[in-house]
């Protein structure tokens, strides 16, 4: 079989890396041989694998930098959508799923000839429907907000590929973030940054703008061996949460919905159950002998209220006692040791913007009108370049800088922004800039190299 690993641009190596890593787990090993594609010179979102159908239930679990589990259907030249109606109908749909089950029909595109891609889609979906109707008698029906099935097609100038996802909601929705409107960070883009940089689990990390507390439980997940399917699979027994913890939302569109590929035909036959079952048996084994695992995780923020989420977040993603987080204006904050560490962060700045002495609970979206100075919400095609921003937080930039020089020495510091200007702001110069894109929004992760003071 082959696969499409999606993830979000710049984190083709890492990704790479992480599926490497993943193929060579034994339980893995025992579905089959599984082949690595070689990472791509350009940003292509995404790495292929060769490997059994069993390979993406485990990448599915494990994998915390993929946004999506893609399996090819089928691929070929184009010229209209008469072209794709015929490509798509050519696919044995029957065979993965039925009639009786909802569709959602997905079209990304790159130097495509096609003038509406909006029909491209529609005329994919009506030869999967018909293709249905003609084999079982009866059609499916379209459910774009919680569909049993996504179909995914990708168009180049001339090539048209069609996959089947096998994930369902994307796999940054780990299902213990409270769900109310779109994080600064997706959590698997926090994650390939942790993977970018050279923490190991033993080691210290610190984020002094920690927020909701994504990279905080990113690097504690990691660390006792949690996967990040863990909720989707259903890998713990129920756990008795406060009431500020319980959500519905989060519950119901990841933990009860799971994995695309429990609702396949092709993954509901016993052999690949028996496969599943093994995987998730792995996992319990390994999350219950890394459950004491030490951790030197910690987290600080300015807003309260981001404590208390950061705290919920982390109960519900079943991670032990409370986090190692405390309110703390960024330039006052000091590590808890002198032995050095990593430290990790998305400045607030155009995404929440919480200044001492300012109005620290206002959340503030790109664009705001009447916030002029902040940064607006630029697309892929736009160039990244140095913004204006509010002097009073150029200031609180300016005096975070000297805090880090003062007393973080020997610490590497990695910062992901979609300013140019940063390091202009804090007055340092960069060791490294990695391209990356959080969604789509071109961002840079500087890393910082602070000097040990004589």
């Amino acid at each position: 079989m082959k696969f499409f690993i999606v993830c979000p641009g710049g984190l083709e190596s890492a990704l790479a890396r992480e599926l490497e890593e993943i193929a060579k787990r034994a339980e893995v090993k025992t579905l089959g041989a599984t082949q690595i594609d070689p990472v791509p010179a350009n940003m292509t979102g995404g790495i292929g694998v060769n490997g059994p159908l069993a390979v993406a239930m485990a990448i599915n679990l494990h994998s915390r930098i993929a946004s999506r589990v893609l399996l090819k259907m089928a691929d070929g030249p184009y010229k209209t959508e008469d072209d794709l109606f015929r490509l798509a109908k050519s696919i044995g749909w029957e065979d993965w799923f039925s009639s009786h089950q909802t569709l959602r029909v997905d079209l990304t595109a790159q130097r495509s000839p096609l003038k509406s891609l909006n029909f491209a889609t529609l005329r994919i979906k009506d030869a999967i429907v018909d293709r249905l109707r003609e084999q079982t008698g009866e059609r499916p029906n379209i459910d774009t907000a919680n569909p049993d099935v996504r179909v995914q097609a990708h168009l180049t100038a001339d090539q048209a590929t069609i996959y089947l996802d096998t994930s369902g909601e994307p796999l940054f929705k780990r299902g213990w973030r409270e769900e109310k409107g779109e994080a600064p960070l997706k959590e698997n883009l926090a994650a390939g940054i942790l993977a970018l940089t050279p923490w190991q689990t033993n080691q210290v990390l610190y984020d002094p703008m920690c927020g909701s507390g994504t990279f905080l439980i990113e690097a504690a997940q990691m660390a006792l061996h949690i996967p990040p399917g863990a909720i989707r699979a259903q890998l713990f027994e129920e756990k008795n949460l406060s009431a500020s913890t319980k959500l519905g939302g989060w519950k119901q569109a990841v933990e009860l919905s799971g994995f695309g590929f429990t609702r396949l035909k092709p993954f509901n036959t016993s052999l690949e159950k028996k496969n599943w079952a093994g995987l998730c048996d792995v996992s319990k084994k390994e999350i219950a002998s890394f459950a004491k695992f030490p951790i030197a995780i910690s987290g600080s923020d300015i807003n309260e209220k981001m404590i208390t989420i950061c705290k919920a977040n982390w109960q519900r993603a079943h991670l032990p006692g409370l986090p190692n987080v405390r309110q703390v204006d960024a330039i006052a904050v000091k590590p808890a040791s002198d032995q050095g560490g990593v430290m990790v962060l998305n400045p607030p700045y155009g995404e929440r913007l919480g200044i001492k002495g300012g109005d620290q609970d206002k959340i503030y979206p790109l664009g705001d009108e009447d916030k002029s100075y902040m940064q607006k919400r630029r697309t892929s095609r736009e160039p990244l370049v140095k913004e204006p921003i509010d002097p009073q937080f150029a200031a609180f930039l300016d005096q975070f800088s000297k805090q880090l020089k003062d007393h973080f020495g020997g610490w590497e510091i990695y910062a992901l922004t979609a300013d140019m200007g940063l390091p202009g702001h804090l007055r340092m110069k960069e060791s490294k800039r990695t391209p990356l894109f959080n969604g789509p929004l071109e961002c840079r992760l500087f890393k910082f190299d602070i000097r040990k003071r004589d």
